[in-house]
């Protein structure tokens, strides 16, 4: 009589701000081997409930309301070194894969997949795999190989705090003080020295120019 050995489950967190797309990324991989035992709405949370959950694999969002999911990454991952985190956004900004890899992200996987892709880089990432676009995959090594003028860029942006890396990401895209304020829940006044402080560091004369430099490292 031969004993059947059983399947432990891929225990899943989730870190996504809207209820809908959390509850939909449930309903496409919950079930079978993989196990969905915690979700969060903000880094913050995500911060306190990661640690009591330890996940195998957390799905995290990039634009998360207060600390960015790329802050989250950078916070969390040497707290929990056994847990493999993948971003789930909709960013396909070379900036965003960049910092998301370097600060410890073991996949980045943009939310028009399928769910069917979804559940498969869940089960490669367990098992020790990165998953993410071809492409996506060739900016990280072009980018570890080093050369050209996105990493010259990336050197001035290097000098930045993940704070003002924000709030200049949102410039770039054209929000003005008031709406980087109310993005990030911050007041002006701190939105204003962060602007200030990142002008100096990067040796930009204006917000134009620094978002130039910006999108050249993105």
């Amino acid at each position: 009589m031969t004993s059947e050995v059983a399947v432990v489950p891929i225990s899943v967190m989730i870190v996504e701000d809207h209820a809908l797309v959390r509850s939909a990324v449930r309903q496409a991989i919950d079930g079978g081997d993989i196990d969905v035992v915690a979700e969060a709405a903000t880094a913050e949370e995500a911060l306190r409930v990661a640690l009591e959950a330890q996940p195998d694999v957390m799905l995290v969002d990039i634009d998360l309301p207060g600390m960015s999911g790329l802050h989250l990454v950078r916070e969390l991952g040497p707290q929990l070194p056994g847990t493999k985190i993948v971003m789930l956004t909709v960013s396909s900004a070379r900036r965003d894969l960049i910092d998301a890899v370097k600060f410890g992200a073991m996949g980045y996987l943009t939310k028009d997949l399928s769910p069917e892709a979804l559940v498969r880089s869940i089960r490669g990432a367990h098992n020790g795999e990165m998953p993410m676009a071809r492409r996506m995959a060739a900016d990280v090594i072009s980018h570890l190989r080093g050369g050209g003028a996105v990493v010259q860029a990336e050197g001035g942006l290097s000098r930045l705090t993940s704070r003002e890396v924000e709030v200049l990401r949102l410039i770039a895209e054209g929000l003005t003080d008031r709406q980087v304020a109310n993005a990030l829940q911050l007041s002006i006044r701190t939105v204003e020295t962060h602007t200030s402080n990142l002008l100096h560091k990067l040796g930009a004369r204006n917000r134009a120019e620094a978002a130039r430099i910006y999108r050249e490292g993105a």
